[in-house]
């Protein structure tokens, strides 16, 4: 099993360097906080695939190709936040069905894997989202780097990836769990951080009550 492949490495050569520098800014985005962003990621991929999608089908469906696109993507945008539980499922039961492909190909159960992977990636949300944005994010990272060094002439990517497959899924797999313990500890911190606010704010609304009946009790005893 290859984290990077070739074919996918071959077509991100062959871009601009505007477009290939790109994908280092939103892999890191992606590695480090996929998590605290997930809503926003959700959104844009929903938004993006659906809009495409409107312009491969819209000559099926008789309509102007950029309305099918543009008005598909805004009802994907709009009703992607409200179908999350959805997505998780299908990309859990995708990624549960490849995973079995790829350790166990003798489980022929596509279907079995499918539901099981949906169910538990359900139950581990957060951890599935942490695990899956932090893999796409050291993906997009060491596909820009490749790319990039490929574009400067450094080295040949596509044949250096090829002969170091190793490597790259080992760095792939550090990358992987660097970002997700990143994402982890600062979930954490952040929700411990929210947590002090609030016990703050509750602390600032005890005293100001105390501190006005204070108030009245006193101008009680002055005015008797």
């Amino acid at each position: 099993m290859a984290f990077i492949a070739t074919d996918i490495l071959t077509d991100l050569c062959g871009l601009s360097l505007g477009l290939i520098v790109l994908l280092l800014p939103v892999g890191f985005l992606l590695w480090l906080f996929g998590w605290w962003s997930h809503r926003f990621w959700i959104v844009l991929t929903t938004t993006v695939l659906a809009g495409v999608f409107g312009l491969i089908e819209s000559s099926g469906w008789r309509a102007q190709p950029m309305v099918v696109a543009v008005l598909l993507a805004i009802a994907a945008g709009v009703l992607a936040l409200a179908m999350v539980r959805v997505i998780t499922f299908v990309a859990g039961g995708f990624a549960g069905q490849y995973l079995v492909q790829v350790f166990m190909p003798s489980v022929n159960q596509p279907v079995i894997c499918f539901l099981i992977g949906g169910l538990v990636c359900l139950l581990l949300f957060r951890w599935f989202f942490m695990a899956l944005t932090s893999w796409l994010g050291s993906s997009l990272l060491v596909y820009g780097t490749l790319a990039l060094l490929n574009y400067r002439e450094l080295i040949d990517a596509v044949a250096w990836s090829e002969a170091n497959a190793l490597t790259l899924n080992i760095i792939c797999g550090a990358m992987t769990l660097c970002g997700g313990g990143f994402q982890f500890f600062f979930d954490r911190s952040r929700m411990r951080r929210r947590q002090d606010r609030q016990e703050d704010g509750r602390d600032d609304i005890v005293a100001t009550v105390l501190g006005k009946i204070g108030g009245k009790k006193k101008s009680k005893k002055q005015a008797a």
